[in-house]
């Protein structure tokens, strides 16, 4: 390596580290990173610390390096829908973790919900496997999600904070989905938790809507979406609620009488 500055060669270090990572099939683990770069441990674990703290790379729940934030948001300027099934993944994995239940990542096309990618329920009785299945946007918890917000088609409307379904699409499923955003406030998917509806009670909604909220915002972020400040209590903001209902959830009793969903 040709002898430079210290500031100087620290960057080329660093590039070289960043090259290996974005030109790799898949993640790289730290190990294999310092034998293609030749570097020591100790300057490969200072670099990729620094390169992590700036959004260049981004390490997966097994601790494998990716490329970071910084490339993602890059690529969705354009609004690529590539690889947001890889990025998502941590995102739908870690819902399944805290809910037991079915998750979807799902995207409006030709007006219907295409399911892109799905965690399965640890329960023996879970929802289907979606994925390559079209169904109707108004019959679903993502299709509604991805309506509200513009994503799809739908004359004007109330905006909440999350969609319900209750056995619209099959008898006995239940579905809580919320949005998830790219930069600058568009609507590009939706992320939904389904199951029974021996399960997802409405006493349970709300937990699983929020858990939802967490990790669709988690995954907007990584696509370069600014989430606003959270208002205070009692300023007259809408909370996140049932999609079709600012009133608090009905009972399923209720909601079949008045044909809540």
């Amino acid at each position: 390596m040709v002898s430079t500055p210290n500031g100087t060669q620290a960057v080329d270090r660093a590039a070289r580290l960043l090259t290996e990572v974005v030109h790799a099939p898949g993640s790289v683990t730290f190990t294999e990173l310092a034998a293609a770069t030749g570097l020591a441990k100790s300057t490969t674990s200072r670099l990729l610390l620094a390169l992590e703290r700036n959004g260049l790379v981004r390490r997966d729940d097994a601790g494998r390096f990716r490329p970071g934030e910084m490339f993602v948001r890059f690529a969705w300027r354009g609004g690529a829908e590539a690889g947001l099934t890889e990025v998502a993944q941590p995102y739908l994995d870690r819902l399944g973790a805290d809910t037991g239940e079915t998750v979807n990542l799902g995207v409006g096309r030709d007006g219907m919900v295409e399911q892109i990618a799905q965690v399965d329920s640890v329960y023996v009785i879970g929802a289907t496997n979606w994925l390559g299945r079209p169904v109707p946007l108004h019959c679903t918890a993502i299709g509604k999600v991805l309506l509200a917000y513009g994503a799809a088609k739908l004359p004007a409307g109330r905006e909440h904070g999350y969609a319900v379904i209750d056995g619209e699409l099959e008898p006995g499923l239940v579905a809580v989905a919320t949005p998830v955003y790219r930069d600058g406030g568009a609507v590009v998917a939706a992320l939904s938790v389904s199951g029974p509806g021996t399960r997802l009670t409405p006493p349970r909604i709300e937990g699983v809507a929020a858990a939802c909220l967490a990790q669709a915002l988690g995954l907007s972020a990584v696509l370069g979406h600014q989430a606003e400040p959270a208002p205070a209590e009692g300023d007259g903001a809408p909370r996140p609620t049932h999609a079709s209902r600012a009133q608090p959830l009905p009972s399923r009793a209720q909601a079949q009488r008045e044909g809540a969903v």
